[in-house]
């Protein structure tokens, strides 16, 4: 991955404070402390545990005031997690990790250089799509790792990644 412009640390959960620039979660977006207590459930299944961490940070941007346009949108070339749009008009494809434990690597060393191509291509195919039509002025990739830490799941928001 080449070097990424900003990199965001935010710990998230039940006794953390939103950062103060946080916007106001919206009605439709789930309550991050909810979404935090049921991604430390052991009994999840990996499949349920990756959907749960999209949830997650798919809640915790729209606490930035980011609007969802696409969650887990199907392609030949691959899934795109989440698309969003920031406040400033950018259109924004984020590729979520989500991690129990550090055993097999950091979440973002799963975004290999193949697997940034193909996503890549996806948003080139998500772009084109008609369907998808949003005024915006720039697109970029951001890659949102969660790791289960002691007690509290953490965010780490790598924006440009890529």
């Amino acid at each position: 991955m080449r070097q990424a412009q900003e990199t965001v640390h935010t710990p998230v959960g039940r006794d953390f404070c939103q950062p103060a620039f946080a916007a106001q979660p919206t009605s439709e977006a789930p309550s991050i402390e909810k979404l935090a207590d049921r991604l430390e459930d052991r009994s999840l299944s990996p499949k349920q545990f990756g959907a749960l961490g999209e949830e997650y940070a798919a809640a915790w941007l729209q606490t930035q005031g980011w609007i969802v346009l696409s969650r887990n949108w199907h392609t030949r070339y691959g899934e795109l997690d989440i698309v969003m749009l920031t406040p400033e008009l950018t259109v924004v494809f984020v590729e979520v990790k989500s991690r129990r434990t550090m055993q097999y690597g950091t979440p973002q060393e799963a975004v290999t250089h193949s697997k940034q191509l193909n996503l890549r291509r996806a948003a080139c195919e998500w772009l084109l799509d008609r369907r998808n039509r949003v005024s915006h002025h720039h697109v970029r990739f951001d890659v949102i790792t969660i790791a289960l830490g002691m007690e509290h799941p953490t965010i780490h928001h790598i924006v440009d990644a890529f």
